[in-house]
């Protein structure tokens, strides 16, 4: 063979392993970026959560033009030499990029937790959860259902369907945190992924338009729905036992058995704040894993350390101009909030929750049960669990309840 001929040869497949070696880094990137930047335990940088969020979008499409790339350039290499060491060498290239094409289509954050997509509910007597067990609660005209939060913390997302309303049941364990929301959005039913973490508090990701929301919000980060906000259903997070006592025949969602061994073990909120701290909180001069319960009301948000309304029992306050109480369940671990009409005011009288104006008793539904008031119901204000980290971080204008 002329020596000219061998060299241009030999530029070819040097030519063909750079092209090739491109094409393998560029979708290898496109898993590394968002795995190291979307991860637990690390503060996460607005620009860069952006960065990730675009590299995790763009990835499947970029990594299919690298495979398509590296096909093109091993054929044309494979024919520029004879020597199967350089052939072997440009097949090992092209089956990494062929495997980082593969990763950057693949839901990277649900390797270690697995999604439940056909959740099963049974009776709560069918059902393996202990009394003391917390249950993020939901009912819907007549149908009532119960997430168990050890099995929620695997999971992250149940989507569901409760009264004829689709929905999306979520925890996130990290903040301490259960929210419900409405999967109905602009005409779609959404369905919803566990699709990373942004400082502490899981993100979730949405099938049919690619949106990326937060979960402790509901407001739309990143992609087609940035900006939007899901509606919030509401949910209770109560123990299992009260749980069972007021709806007695609601429906409580099984463990799935493939997973079973992983769920969360009982002492999962100690062990979890144990944790490192991605939101600094000392200015605040609050520990970032104290648990709050999150309050708004009035376009407000007000957040009261838990320690104390289950030491009170009863806690009266306003929230953006509106009246509130804080009820402590007859398990002495669940709360309710509630909105006071004015003039009442609520006070402990023993195990006894009455108003002070008319001496009428009231329950843990907001319900008077005796006295004057008998068969008035209050209002109900949604609020929910959160370490002081998230609530803090989410809602910067906030208060925090000192009473």
């Amino acid at each position: 063979m002329p020596m000219e001929l061998t060299t241009r040869k030999t530029a070819g497949v040097k030519k063909a392993f750079l092209v090739v070696g491109i094409c393998a880094l560029i979708p290898l990137a496109c898993v590394a970026v968002p795995m190291f930047m979307i991860r637990p335990f690390v503060h996460q940088g607005a620009t860069a959560l952006q960065v990730a969020l675009v590299a995790r979008r763009a990835g499947p499409f970029v990594a299919g033009l690298c495979v398509g790339c590296a096909l093109g350039m091993v054929g044309w290499g494979w024919g520029e030499t004879k020597r199967w060491g350089a052939r072997l060498g440009l097949a090992l290239l092209l089956a990494v990029t062929v495997a980082g094409a593969w990763g950057a289509n693949y839901n990277i954050f649900e390797t270690m937790f697995k999604p439940y997509d056909a959740p099963v509910f049974a009776a709560a007597s069918e059902v393996p959860v202990d009394s003391d067990d917390k249950v993020l609660a939901v009912r819907i005209g007549d149908e009532a259902h119960a997430y168990p939060i050890r099995t929620m913390g695997y999971h992250h997302v149940v989507n569901d369907v409760v009264g004829g309303v689709p929905l999306a049941a979520t925890y996130c364990t990290l903040c301490h945190t259960g929210l419900v929301w409405d999967r109905r959005t602009d005409g779609k039913v959404l369905r919803f992924r566990l699709a990373g973490i942004n400082n502490g508090n899981a993100l979730v990701k949405d099938e049919q338009t690619g949106t990326i929301w937060q979960q402790s919000t509901g407001e739309g980060i990143f992609g087609p729905l940035k900006g939007r906000h899901l509606n919030i259903i509401h949910s209770d997070e109560l123990t299992f036992a009260l749980w069972r006592k007021e709806q007695p025949e609601g429906k409580v969602l099984k463990p799935n058995v493939q997973y079973e061994l992983e769920y969360d073990a009982k002492d999962w909120d100690t062990r979890i704040v144990r944790r490192p701290l991605v939101v600094d909180t000392r200015a605040s001069g609050i520990e970032g894993h104290v648990l709050m319960l999150g309050v708004e009301a009035g376009g407000k948000a007000k957040a009261f350390p838990m320690q104390t309304l289950l030491t009170a029992k009863v806690v009266q306050d306003t929230v953006g101009g509106v009246p509130v109480v804080v009820l402590v369940g007859p398990d002495g671990a669940s709360v309710r909030v509630f909105e006071l009409a004015a003039g009442i005011t609520m006070v402990r009288d023993g195990d006894t929750v009455m108003d002070a104006e008319t001496k009428s008793a009231w329950n843990f539904q907001g319900c008077a049960t005796l006295g004057p008031l008998t068969g008035r119901c209050l209002k109900g204000v949604e609020s929910h669990k959160d370490f002081w980290f998230d609530w803090m971080n989410h809602h910067p204008g906030g208060t925090v309840f000192k009473g």
